[in-house]
C-alpha cells in the first residue's frame, strides 16, 4: 500500500504529458539500439558468408583473430578483412550477442588450417561443394587466385636447353615472384589471340609481386622483340645462355629421346663433313649463334633491360647466379644457397624440399639426360665454328662466358 500511495503521489505531482514523453523517449531509444544490433549482425553475416567453412566447437572469434594475425602464418591479409574482424569484435562487446556470433563464426569463418577432421570428411562426402569451397578458401588465404592478373613485367626469353626451367623453378621459390608454369608461346605462336587472352594465362598477383613467364623460343623468333616492346617497352628480359656446342648436343639428345629414328648428330651437323661444311640452318646449331639473335633484340631494348645468366654457373653456383637475377629484378635476396643441393644422379642442383613436402623439388625426367658420345673431331670443328660468334657475343653483352674452357673439359657440360 505504501508503494502505491507513493506512486500516486508521484504521478499526481508530475504532469502526465511529461511522463508520456519520457516513456516514448525510452521506447524509441530501445528500438534504435535494437535496429542497430540487427544491422551490425547482418553486416557480420554478409562479411563472412563467402568463407563457408566449419570449425570446431571450441573456435571463438579471439582464436580466429590470433590465426589471422599470427606471424608464423603464410596467409596474406588485406586491411579490409582485418577491419571486418574488428567490427565483429565490436558487435560482440557492445550488443552482447557473443553466442549467436560464435555460431556464425563456427559455420562460416574458419580458415583452412582450422578445419576439423569431421569437416574434411564432410567435404569428401559432398564433392559437389568442393569447387566453390576451394575458390573461397583461396580467397581467404590469398593464394594463386587471389589478387589481380597482370601482363608480365619480366620474361625469360631464352635459350632452349640453356637452363631456363631450372631458373624459373628457383625464382618461383621467391614469395614476390608469380610465374606461369607452362610456356605460353604467345609472342611466337598465339599472338593473334590477343593480350586479353595472354593476361588470363598469368597467375594473380598481390601488390609488390612480379608476374613472369618463360618461353625460350622467343629469343630466336624474329617478330618477338617488336611484339614484346609494343606490350611493355620497360619490360625486363632474362636470357640463359650456355656453350652453344653442349647446348646443341643437349637439344639433339632431347629430340632423340622422342624420335629415336633420326640420323646421328654428326650427320645432321654437316652439309658436307668431308669439306667441313657445317649446316647452320639446322635449328640445334642455329640457336647457338647468340650474337645474331641478340642483334634483333637490341633494336628494341637496351642492355640495361636484359640480364644474361650463365647456364654453366647456374649448375656449379646456383645461389650466385640467383643473387644476380634477384638484383636485376629488384627483389630481396631470399633464394640463397640454403635452397639448393647437388643431385649426383642428375648432375645438377635441385631445390631442397619445402617444409610441407616429403620430397625435394627436382627437375623431371626430361632434364639431366646423359648425352650421347659425339665424335671429338665434330666437337672440335663446332667449337671452331662458334668461336667468332662467341667473341662477338662477349663484346655485345660485356661478359666473358669463357666457353673456350669447356673445349678443354673445364666446364661441366655433359648433361642438362
Amino acid at each position: 500500500m505504501a508503494f502505491w500511495s507513493s506512486t500516486s503521489v508521484f504521478t499526481s505531482k508530475v504532469p502526465r504529458k511529461i511522463l508520456f514523453m519520457f516513456t516514448l523517449s525510452l521506447s524509441v531509444t530501445y528500438l534504435f539500439y535494437s535496429l542497430m544490433s540487427c544491422y551490425n549482425s547482418f553486416q557480420f553475416q554478409e562479411n563472412y558468408v563467402y568463407q563457408g567453412r566449419l570449425v570446431t566447437e571450441e573456435t571463438t572469434l579471439v582464436t580466429l583473430r590470433e590465426k589471422l594475425y599470427s606471424p608464423t602464418s603464410q596467409v596474406y591479409l588485406d586491411e579490409e578483412l582485418i577491419e571486418r574482424t574488428a567490427t565483429v569484435s565490436s558487435v560482440i562487446n557492445n550488443v552482447g550477442v557473443e553466442e549467436r556470433t560464435a555460431g556464425w563464426v563456427r559455420a562460416r569463418a574458419a580458415t583452412p588450417s582450422s578445419v576439423s577432421g569431421a569437416a574434411a570428411a564432410a567435404e569428401r562426402e559432398h564433392p559437389e561443394f568442393s569447387t566453390t569451397d576451394s575458390d573461397l578458401r583461396r580467397a581467404v588465404n590469398c593464394t594463386s587466385d587471389y589478387g589481380v592478373k597482370k601482363l608480365p613485367q619480366a620474361i625469360i626469353i631464352g635459350v632452349k636447353k640453356g637452363g631456363t626451367r631450372a631458373l624459373l623453378e628457383a625464382l618461383r621459390v621467391h614469395p614476390d615472384v608469380r610465374a606461369v608454369g607452362n610456356e605460353p608461346h604467345f609472342f611466337d605462336r598465339n599472338y593473334e589471340k590477343g593480350l586479353d587472352w595472354y593476361r588470363e594465362l598469368m597467375p594473380s598477383t598481390l601488390e609488390g609481386q612480379i608476374t613472369m613467364e618463360k618461353t625460350p623460343s622467343y629469343f630466336v623468333t624474329n617478330s618477338a622483340p617488336k611484339r614484346i616492346h609494343s606490350m611493355a617497352r620497360d619490360i625486363k628480359l632474362i636470357i640463359v645462355v650456355r656453350n652453344p656446342v653442349t647446348r646443341a648436343i643437349s637439344d639433339y639428345t632431347q629430340t632423340l629421346s622422342k624420335r629415336p629414328e633420326i640420323p646421328t648428330f654428326e650427320v645432321l651437323a654437316f652439309k658436307n663433313r668431308t669439306l667441313g661444311l657445317i649446316d647452320a640452318s639446322w635449328s640445334a646449331l642455329r640457336i647457338g649463334i647468340y650474337a645474331l639473335h641478340l642483334e634483333s633484340w637490341m633494336q628494341y631494348f637496351p642492355l640495361s633491360q636484359m640480364h644474361f645468366v650463365s647456364g654453366e654457373r647456374l649448375i656449379v653456383d646456383p645461389a650466385g647466379e640467383m643473387a644476380k637475377v634477384q638484383d636485376f629484378l629488384g627483389l630481396k635476396r631470399i633464394v640463397t644457397d640454403k635452397h639448393f643441393y647437388f643431385n649426383k644422379t642428375k648432375g645438377f642442383p635441385c631445390l631442397k624440399k619445402p617444409e610441407d613436402s616429403s620430397t625435394p623439388r627436382c627437375l623431371g625426367k626430361s632434364k639431366g639426360r646423359t648425352h650421347p658420345k659425339i665424335d671429338p673431331d665434330v666437337i672440335r670443328r663446332l667449337h671452331k665454328f662458334y668461336k667468332p660468334f662467341n667473341m662477338m657475343f662477349y663484346q655485345m653483352t660485356g661478359q666473358n662466358f669463357q666457353w673456350e674452357l669447356e673445349e678443354n673439359g673445364t666446364w661441366p657440360g655433359s648433361r642438362y
